[in-house]
C-alpha cells in the first residue's frame, strides 16, 4: 500500500564555485528547492557542520624533565604554560588506514628534539621548534607543521610526547579521559570541530514562469583539517544517519511524482506556440504591423526580446507593448523568455523556428495517417 505525493522541485546537483574555492573556503549552490526548504535544509547543515563532525586533535603532553604546566625549562625562552598554548593551535589530519580504518583510539606520538651548540651558531643562539619536528610521520598529516611551539637557547636533548586523540566540537581539559595518565601528563583544551564558519543565505530563483522557489547558497570555512566539500559531505550523512530512526515509524509508503511526463508534455506544446507566425495570433493591425516592421516574424522571436527592447522599434507604444503581453499571458509565455534548454538564442532563432515549423508539421501529418489508418 502506498500513497502518492505530488513532485517537489529538488536540486539536481550541487554547484561548488571554483573562482573562489580553496583547500579551507568553498562557496556551494543548490537550486531548486520548494519555498521554505532552503532555509530548512540551510539551517541543519549549518549545524551539522559546526557540532558534529569528528577531527583528531592533541589532548596531552609530556616533556622530559617536566613534571608540571607552572614552571621555566632551563634553555627555553617560554614557559610550559606557552607551549600549551601553542600546542592548542595544532592542527592534525587523519590519513585514510586500510589496516586501521576505524580505529579511534587515542595515539600516543614520540620523538626526541635535540639541539646542539652547531645549531644555534647557525641559527644566532636561538633554535625554534616547530609543530613538524615533533609529529613528523604516522598516521596524522600536519596541517601547519610550520607552527612555532618555542625556542630552545641552549643545548639540548628531551623526549616529547603528544596524546591525540578523536572528538566532536569543544572539550575542556578537565573533561578529558586520558587512558594509562601519568603523573607528568599535562592535558590541553581540545577544539576538535574542524569547521570554522558557515554561513548560508536563500534566494528566489525561477522555475519555468514561476520565481518564488529558493536557491541555497552556503559558505563553508574550514581550518584545513577537511576541506568545504568534504565537509557539506560529512554534515549530510550525519543528517540521513539521524532520519533513518523516524522512518521506522513508516507504515504507508509515499512515493513521489517525477514530474517528467508532465514537463514532456509541457515543452512540446510551448514549442508547438514558439512555432507560431505573428499572424496567427489575434493582435491589432497598428501591433502586427510593428513588429512585422521590425523583422519579427514568429512568436519564438517575439518573446525572446526583452521588454525594454520592444519600446525601441519604430512607432511602437506602451499600448502595443500591453496589448501584446496580455496576450502572450494568455498563452502561458512572456517577453524576455530564456529559450536555452530549447537551444534556441537570439542569434540562431530564424533557423530553428523554421525547423521547429517543420518538426510540428511532420508530427501533425503523421498524428493524421495514423488516425486515417485506424478508422
Amino acid at each position: 500500500m502506498s500513497l502518492k505525493y505530488g513532485k517537489f522541485e529538488l536540486p539536481t546537483n550541487i554547484i561548488l564555485e571554483e573562482e573562489n574555492s580553496s583547500r579551507t573556503f568553498g562557496r556551494f549552490i543548490a537550486e531548486p528547492f520548494e519555498r521554505g526548504f532552503g532555509h530548512t535544509i540551510g539551517n541543519a547543515m549549518r549545524r551539522m557542520m559546526l557540532s558534529s563532525i569528528e577531527a583528531p586533535a592533541i589532548i596531552a603532553v609530556r616533556i622530559q624533565g617536566v613534571p608540571h604546566e607552572y614552571m621555566a625549562i632551563e634553555g627555553v625562552i617560554e614557559d610550559m604554560t606557552n607551549i600549551v598554548l601553542n600546542l592548542k593551535s595544532a592542527l592534525l589530519r587523519k590519513l585514510p588506514s586500510t589496516e586501521e580504518a576505524n580505529s579511534k583510539e587515542q595515539r600516543i606520538i614520540t620523538s626526541t628534539i635535540e639541539v646542539t651548540q652547531e645549531m644555534l651558531d647557525a641559527h644566532k643562539g636561538q633554535v625554534s621548534i616547530k609543530l613538524g619536528d615533533i609529529i613528523k610521520a604516522g598516521n596524522f598529516e600536519v596541517v601547519n607543521p610550520q607552527l612555532h611551539l618555542f625556542y630552545v637557547t641552549k643545548p639540548m636533548k628531551k623526549q616529547i610526547d603528544v596524546r591525540v586523540a578523536f572528538g566532536r566540537g569543544y572539550v575542556p581539559s578537565e573533561r578529558h579521559n586520558i587512558l594509562d595518565k601519568a603523573s607528568d601528563d599535562i592535558l590541553i583544551d581540545a577544539c576538535y570541530s574542524p569547521v570554522r564558519l558557515v554561513s548560508y543565505y536563500v534566494e528566489n530563483t525561477r522555475v519555468g514562469q514561476d520565481t518564488d522557489f529558493d536557491k541555497l547558497i552556503m559558505d563553508v570555512t574550514t581550518d584545513g583539517r577537511i576541506t568545504p566539500r568534504e565537509a557539506v559531505s560529512f554534515a549530510a550523512q550525519i543528517a540521513t544517519h539521524h532520519f533513518e530512526v523516524f522512518n521506522k515509524m513508516k507504515t504507508i509508503e509515499v512515493s513521489f511524482e517525477d514530474g517528467e511526463d508532465m514537463a514532456d508534455t509541457d515543452d512540446e506544446e510551448i514549442l508547438e506556440k514558439l512555432s507560431y507566425n505573428i499572424d496567427e495570433i489575434e493582435l491589432s493591425v497598428r501591433s502586427t504591423n510593428c513588429l512585422q516592421g521590425a523583422n519579427i516574424e514568429t512568436i519564438a522571436e517575439l518573446v525572446i526580446i526583452p521588454e525594454r527592447k520592444m519600446l525601441e522599434f519604430r512607432n511602437f507604444g506602451k499600448k502595443s507593448l500591453n496589448e501584446i503581453k496580455a496576450k502572450l499571458q494568455e498563452m502561458g509565455l512572456s517577453l524576455g523568455m530564456d529559450l536555452k534548454r530549447f537551444d534556441i538564442t537570439l542569434e540562431n532563432v530564424k533557423d530553428k523556428v523554421k525547423a521547429l515549423r517543420e518538426e510540428v508539421k511532420r508530427k501533425k501529418n503523421g498524428a493524421r495517417e495514423k488516425e486515417n489508418a485506424n478508422a
